[in-house]
């Protein structure tokens, strides 16, 4: 009997952990006033559950793969030839280029941050759910536990 009563105890607490980690993780992505594009496997939509955060990091993704050619971080070179307003290298005393950073890795940066972010909230609502269902299963157990000491 007194198993059963602290495994339904304990499935209350972890029950209460799981809610919390979702109402957590809801309460900081919509702090957050995201909305998806139009562009958006789920478009218009206030950025909040997985679905949502899941269609947001992948339209940041084809966004920034439009913006750098279809060319992700690793496939750019750090370094670039400077241009002038013609369109043309700058060259330095030698002849030979002046090499400037490459604005378009600085962007991959920016998007990578932001889809992992997004990601991490996907992560945290599959815990909570995860957590959630544990819970769920020790109060389950607890009054199983219950019922069959009553009867033998």
């Amino acid at each position: 009997m007194v198993s059963s009563l602290l495994a339904i105890v304990a499935g209350i607490i972890i029950v209460a952990g799981g809610i919390w980690g979702i109402v957590f993780t809801y309460s900081n992505v919509a702090r957050e006033n995201i909305t998806t594009p139009d562009d958006a496997s789920i478009p218009g939509v206030p950025v909040r559950g997985p679905l949502s955060l899941k269609a947001q990091a992948d339209i940041i993704r084809t966004h920034t793969l439009h913006t750098t050619g279809d060319k992700t971080y690793s496939e750019m070179p750090s370094k670039i030839p400077k241009i002038d307003a013609n369109g043309n290298p700058v060259l330095d005393q030698s002849g030979a280029p002046v090499m400037v950073s490459n604005d378009a890795r600085a962007i991959w940066l920016t998007a990578t941050t932001l889809i992992t972010a997004l990601n991490l909230g996907i992560i945290t609502y599959v815990f909570s759910i995860l957590i959630l269902l544990f819970g769920l299963i020790s109060i389950w157990t607890g009054i199983i536990f219950c019922a069959l000491s009553k009867k033998y």
